[in-house]
């Protein structure tokens, strides 16, 4: 077995053992040397966004100081959902690695596959011209970082 992936094994057994959540571990390498883990904590906080995947951005940005994981590599216990590929790609990871993948997660009951399969809409705009304007004030500072 890899042994960054072996890494996302003991990190998703941590949480399952711990009652922390569903089995998802994650590691982000980084140059050989593993720079943040975390696995599944939505019951253990009560927050749906606290994800594996997301668990190890938070501490390898926290760790290195940035939100740029550029040079990073992802190891990750399942195939990463809608919402952690998005936080993958925010963050610049370009390469993951995942054990299982979302008819496996299906399989034991997680609803990853409603997400990829979902053409429901849910949201409308609203207030663009108003929001709009946040948007010129945001580009007319200075010296700001884009993101």
């Amino acid at each position: 077995m890899n042994k960054y992936m072996q890494k996302a094994v003991e990190e998703a057994r941590t949480g399952i053992n711990s009652g922390h959540g569903g089995p998802f571990g994650c590691v982000i390498v980084k140059d050989g040397v593993i720079v943040g883990s975390g696995h599944n904590e939505v019951i253990k906080r009560k927050d749906p966004t606290c994800h594996g995947e997301i668990m190890a951005i938070r501490d390898a940005c926290k760790k290195l100081g940035t939100y740029d994981l550029s040079g990073c590599e992802l190891y990750t216990t399942a195939e990463p959902c809608p919402m952690c590929a998005g936080a993958v790609m925010w963050a610049n990871i370009k390469k993951v690695f995942f054990g299982c993948n979302i008819n496996d997660t299906d399989s034991i009951g997680f609803r990853d596959k409603e997400f990829y399969e979902s053409e429901e809409r849910f949201s409308e705009e609203l207030d663009r011209k108003e929001c709009l304007e946040v948007f010129k004030e945001y580009q007319a500072l200075k010296g700001r970082k884009h993101y």
